[in-house]
C-alpha cells in the first residue's frame, strides 16, 4: 500500500487533503500533535458528514500512543498510571539504565511522555502495535507531521511496515514545536530539509513535494516576500497582489494598533498588549485572518532592515514564517518599540 509524505506550504490545504480522503464507510485513523488540531479536525469531519462516522477515529498523539498503543499491549504488565509531561528529560534520567524503572517512569508510575514511543520500540512491541492498527483501520493519517520529533519520529518511521495506506502531511518550515525531546535522540532532525527528507525515504516513505506546493491563502505578493526574505520556497494559486509594508508613520501605526480587525502577532508575550494579539507560533493552523500585522522585536527588526531575516535561527525563522503566512489580505510590519503606548501597565 501507498506510504506517502506530502510536504506542503502554508495555506495549501494540508488538513483538507486528509478530509478529502474520507467517506462514511472508511476505517480511518487520524493522528495530530495538539488537542487544538484534534478539535479542528473533528469539526471539519462534522462539517463534511454532519457527524463523525463510526469508522473514523481522531486522536491527539499522546492519547493515541498511550491509550490505543501502549495500554492494550504493555499496560497490564507495567501497571502505569498515565503520563507525565516534561519538555526534556533531566540528565540523571537520560543516563539511567534501560533496565531501571527510573528510565521510563517517575515514582508515581507515570510514564515519561518523551519515552512512550521508545519503550514500545525497545520492548519489541512495534509488530503488535502495527497488527492492532491494521486490525481496526485501512487508512492511517498523521497531520502536522513536522512536529513529531525524537523517539516519536522513530515510532512513525516504524509504522511504515503496516499493510495499510499511510499518509503523513506537514510543512517542514512550520516546525515550531516538538512532540518530545530526549537527549541527543534525533536532536538535529530538523536542522536541514534535505536530510529530513532522506530520513523519511530511508524509513520507506515516498516524498511528495508537488501536491501541496501552492497556497490558496496567501497572495503571490506574500509568497514572493517569504521566498526572497526568509529563503523559504513558496508559491500561490492566486494571481492578485496585496500590500506588504513596513509601517513607520505614527498615524498609521496607531490606526493599525487600534484596529481589532487586524491581528497583531508578537514573537512572545502578546498578552501584554491591548487589542487583538497573539504570538507568532501560536497561530499555526489559523486560517481566519484577513490583514495581519507582524510585530518585530529588536533582533528581528534589525534583521528585517539589514535584509538578514533568512539568517535567523531555525526556530525563530519558522515562527516568523508561520506569522507571515497567515493573511489572506495585506501583511504589515511594525517595530515593537513603537507600541509602548498599547502595552498594559
Amino acid at each position: 500500500m501507498d506510504k506517502r509524505v506530502i510536504l506542503a506550504v502554508a495555506g495549501s490545504g494540508k488538513s483538507s487533503t486528509i478530509i478529502d480522503k474520507l467517506d462514511e464507510n472508511i476505517r480511518a485513523l487520524i493522528v495530530t500533535y495538539t488537542d487544538l488540531n484534534t478539535k479542528q479536525l473533528k469539526q471539519r469531519i462534522i462539517n463534511k458528514f454532519g457527524y463523525i462516522p463510526n469508522g473514523i477515529k481522531v486522536y491527539s498523539y499522546f492519547s493515541f500512543i498511550y491509550v490505543f498503543c501502549f495500554r492494550p499491549i504493555c499496560g497490564y504488565e507495567l501497571k502505569t498510571k498515565g503520563l507525565v509531561f516534561l519538555n526534556s528529560l533531566p540528565q540523571h534520567i537520560q543516563r539511567s539504565q534501560k533496565k531501571s524503572r527510573l528510565h521510563w517512569m517517575n515514582g508515581h508510575n507515570r510514564l515519561y511522555s518523551n519515552r512512550v514511543a521508545k519503550l514500545l520500540i525497545e520492548a519489541g512491541a512495534i509488530d503488535e502495535v502495527i497488527a492492532r492498527i491494521d486490525k481496526y483501520f485501512d487508512l492511517i493519517c498523521f497531520d502536522e507531521v513536522q512536529d513529531f520529533a525524537s523517539n516519536d519520529f522513530n515510532f512513525i518511521c516504524k509504522l511504515v511496515n503496516s499493510t495499510k495506506e499511510i499518509l503523513l502531511v506537514g510543512d517542514f518550515y512550520q516546525h515550531t514545536f516538538d512532540t518530545s525531546r530526549d537527549g541527543q535522540t534525533r536532536k538535529s532532525l530538523h536542522d536541514d530539509y534535505q536530510k529530513y527528507c532522506k530520513e523519511l525515504i530511508k524509513a520507506g516513505f515516498e516524498i511528495d513535494e508537488s501536491a501541496l506546493s501552492k497556497s490558496y491563502r496567501c497572495s503571490p505578493t506574500i509568497c514572493n516576500f517569504i521566498y526572497q526574505k526568509l529563503g523559504i520556497s513558496f508559491d500561490s494559486h492566486r494571481t492578485d497582489e496585496v500590500d506588504v509594508e513596513f509601517i513607520d508613520d505614527r498615524v498609521d501605526i496607531d490606526k493599525i494598533a487600534t484596529d481589532n480587525s487586524i491581528v497583531k502577532l508578537f514573537y512572545q508575550s502578546s498578552n501584554k498588549y491591548i487589542g487583538n494579539t497573539a504570538n507568532w507560533g501560536a497561530v499555526k493552523g489559523a486560517d481566519q485572518y484577513n490583514d495581519v500585522c507582524v510585530i518585530l522585536n529588536t533582533k528581528t527588526c534589525k534583521a528585517y532592515h539589514n535584509n538578514e531575516l533568512h539568517k535567523l535561527n531555525a526556530q525563530t525563522l519558522n515562527k516568523l514564517y508561520v506569522a507571515c503566512s497567515r493573511p489572506r489580505g495585506n501583511l504589515y510590519f511594525i517595530d515593537e518599540k513603537q507600541l509602548k503606548a498599547f502595552k498594559y501597565l
